[in-house]
């Protein structure tokens, strides 16, 4: 996994830790470019999007962030309340981070196409090392 950190800007040492207290959501690097993952697992359908929003922001208003990308790497499938999360970060409260995705699942890619939300987020593929 630290190949695709890597080009995403993480280095290969850091140290990833959770954003809530859940713990679904990890920050793999804070900074300008800000990458968050959910260590390979599915996104619970139950989570509580206003309160990632919350927690997302003041992350990002503290690292001064201007991309924000998340690691979907080994994730199958997000709730439709993540997708809404996604967008709802271009503009939040004062900031306008780019948003990224990298390495979503065909299904993943295929639901933001059908809904066009590959419009206002970018999709990306990194190549693991080794393949």
């Amino acid at each position: 996994m630290n190949s695709e950190r890597e080009e995403a800007g993480v280095p290969a040492d850091a140290q990833q830790y959770a954003l809530t207290e859940d713990g679904v959501l990890q920050v793999y690097s804070a900074g300008r470019t800000t990458v968050l993952g959910f260590g390979g697992e599915d996104v619970p359908s139950e989570f509580n999007a206003a309160h990632y929003r919350a927690a997302i922001r003041d992350l990002l208003r503290a690292a001064e962030c201007e991309t924000v990308a998340f690691d979907l790497t080994g994730v199958r499938m997000l709730p439709s309340g993540m997708l809404g999360l996604l967008v709802s970060l271009r503009q939040l409260d004062g900031l306008t981070p780019h948003v990224q995705v990298f390495n979503a699942c065909a299904d993943i890619r295929n639901v933001l196409s059908m809904t066009r939300l590959d419009t206002m987020i970018e999709v990306r593929e990194v190549e693991l090392q080794g393949e």
